[in-house]
């Protein structure tokens, strides 16, 4: 059943700040990348482009685990242990150009490269953890 986020933690979400998501790779091992996010609802969202480490292994095993510590007080931190529900393109340019204007003002994402495929994941969240409660 999945869990749902409280208002100081969906705070937390809107705020500028770089999450870091955890996935597994081909060999069982964890891989680590930051990430722009925000939340639909009570599921988690990220962008990325096909092809990368992150989008293979998001893809081919939906177990997934997001953190973020608040940037206003670096002792708050959110933990999500959850499940991708959502992997597609449609749309993900859109998401990615929403994301740059909330994480750089820039209306568009300025870093799109020549033919990359952008990809929308949702994530919903298993378990949510705040630390301190």
């Amino acid at each position: 059943m999945a869990e749902i986020f409280s208002p100081a933690t969906r705070a937390i979400f809107d705020k500028r700040v770089i999450a870091h998501v955890a996935s597994i790779g081909p060999d069982g091992g964890p891989y680590v990348s930051p990430v722009w996010v925000e939340l639909d609802g009570d599921d988690i969202v990220l962008n990325t482009a096909l092809g990368r480490m992150k989008a293979r292994n998001l893809a081919s095993d939906p177990r997934v685990a997001v953190s973020l510590t608040d940037p206003d007080d670096d002792e708050v931190c959110v933990i999500v242990l959850g499940t991708v529900v959502g992997f597609t393109t449609k749309g993900a340019d859109e998401v990615i150009d929403h994301l740059a204007m909330k994480y750089t003002g820039s209306p568009t994402f300025v870093d799109r490269k020549e033919g990359q495929v952008r990809v929308t994941v949702t994530i919903r969240p298993d378990r949510i953890a705040r630390q301190p409660r």
